[in-house]
């Protein structure tokens, strides 16, 4: 009997854009008012505003133009996501030319050596790295450059791309879903609430510090595991073609040629061009963080180190180019499904039913009591998130209407702010409508199933850490 196989991440998203436009003819067309709210420079919905509008059910040609619309359509309040595409392209180009340049093969094999035994120590460091900028700044679209650093130094380590995907994953995702100062997340919901950010902020750190425990834990537990029996590893069947992917030839198969140096010799060049490379993503961290850098910026950044290490390595036009081509060529798959994941927005907004969801949503939570009403108003965030990956425009969308609620049940507001960030978060460590998820995972060579099994043990702690503490502060 032939063995059923797990539809592809591309099959996945299609499904739900099909899902989301059959809803269109199921669920009322609906509207909240909108407002400009001055803090937020943002339109946001009026409470008690939301009324019925005639229907906008999506058929045929809508479903195939999603995919399509999804790349240039600035929906959720992010950038579009064909600039996403476009920062991705330039990833693989720049990965490609500093491959191609052996800098990085070299620069490993001396880390690595001098790490002997005590490779396991870069994992929990990565991963509080990467929680920092989650809960600082809210780190996510950042995390697909540093695959081409990070899955490498995993795999030369002895682990898989899997353990590389964990530490971008769950580092940056547990901060962004214990944010404390993030101003995407927790200061737009705070503002859209009408609270000091500050408000709640020690429940926030509780959650950060035995959330990253759970994470760094189950990630270590899994690539300690695999290390000694590497057939354990979920991706142990695409080990050939990912370690082909990323690591190239074997360095140990490749033979000295006179007048040449070894593959694995750190040259004086490959030193600055690693100089550079290490510059590049210090770069990125302080333009998002502090210069407002994004797509364009970003995007540019890559370009511009590319072309810095092609005239150090003395590639000439013809060599750069082709190299560069065929680094973007890897990654025009994440690129693509980036659209796609954005398509099932675009069908739900057409169809006008995101606000009617969301009118059912604030009936439901009506008259509860305390420790129920924090728990449902968690559930719903959770629900809504995965039709609104964006953390600032899920914040936008459901605090003007969801946060006066909570007085009518005696709930502090902040609470409710924890609770739509937590679920958020929470949400944004598996969904497959999330480019940063499903390009994260496309780019390390991880199939979405794997990466769902992989995920159980950590969501449910992850599910259980949240709804206790939400309980118990109420």
């Amino acid at each position: 009997m032939k063995k059923i196989k797990f539809p592809s991440a591309y099959a996945i998203l299609f499904f739900l854009i099909i899902l989301a436009a059959v809803a269109t003819w199921l669920v009322p067309a609906g509207t909240y008012e909108r407002v400009t709210n001055e803090a937020l420079n943002k339109q946001v919905p009026v409470p008690g505003s939301y009324h019925e509008i005639a229907p906008s059910p999506q058929g045929l040609l809508d479903v195939l133009m999603a995919p399509i619309a999804g790349l240039y359509d600035p929906v959720s309040y992010e950038a579009r996501a064909i600039d996403i595409s476009i920062f991705v392209l330039m990833i693989g180009g720049f990965l490609g030319v500093v491959t191609k340049t052996g800098a990085l093969d070299a620069g490993l094999t001396k880390v690595l050596a001098r790490l002997q035994g005590r490779e396991s120590y870069m994992i929990p460091i990565l991963m509080a790295c990467f929680a920092a900028g989650g809960t600082i700044f809210g780190m996510a679209e950042e995390t697909l450059a540093f695959y081409a650093l990070i899955v490498p130094v995993m795999l030369r380590a002895g682990y898989d791309s899997l353990v590389g995907a964990a530490i971008l994953i769950l580092g940056a995702g547990i901060g962004a879903l214990a944010s404390t100062i993030n101003p995407f997340a927790t200061v737009i919901a705070s503002n859209a609430a009408g609270i000091p950010f500050t408000d709640g902020i020690w429940l926030r750190f509780l959650l950060l510090f035995i959330g990253f425990a759970i994470c760094a834990g189950w990630v270590m537990h899994y690539a300690n595991k695999i290390k000694r029996i590497p057939e354990l590893s979920l991706v142990y069947d695409k080990k050939q073609q990912i370690e082909q992917h990323f690591l190239g030839e074997d360095l140990d198969d490749l033979e000295l040629k006179e007048g040449q140096h070894h593959a694995a010799d750190l040259t004086l060049r490959r030193k600055v061009i690693l100089v550079i490379f290490a510059l590049t993503f210090a770069l990125l961290v302080l333009g998002t963080s502090r210069l407002g850098w994004w797509m364009g910026e970003m995007s540019t950044l890559f370009f511009a180190s590319a072309l810095l290490i092609g005239l150090i390595d003395r590639m000439g036009d013809h060599k750069f180019v082709s190299t560069f081509i065929e680094g973007a060529q890897e990654l025009l798959g994440v690129a693509l499904i980036v659209g796609l994941a954005r398509g099932i927005v675009v069908i739900m907004d057409a169809g006008s039913i995101t606000d009617t969801l969301l009118s059912w949503s604030a009936g439901a939570l009506e008259g509860t009591g305390k420790i129920a009403f924090i728990n449902l108003m968690f559930a719903i965030e959770f629900m809504l998130s995965f039709l609104v990956p964006s953390t600032s425009g899920l914040a936008v969308l459901t605090m003007p209407i969801l946060a006066p609620l909570a007085s009518f049940s005696d709930v502090a507001t902040n609470l409710v702010v924890t609770a739509y960030q937590s679920a958020s978060g929470l949400v944004n460590l598996i969904t497959p409508t999330s480019a940063v998820v499903i390009g994260g995972l496309a780019i390390a060579h991880v199939p979405y199933d794997r990466w769902l099994k992989f995920m159980v043990v950590p969501f449910v702690l992850l599910g259980l850490l949240i709804i206790i503490s939400l309980s118990i502060a109420v």
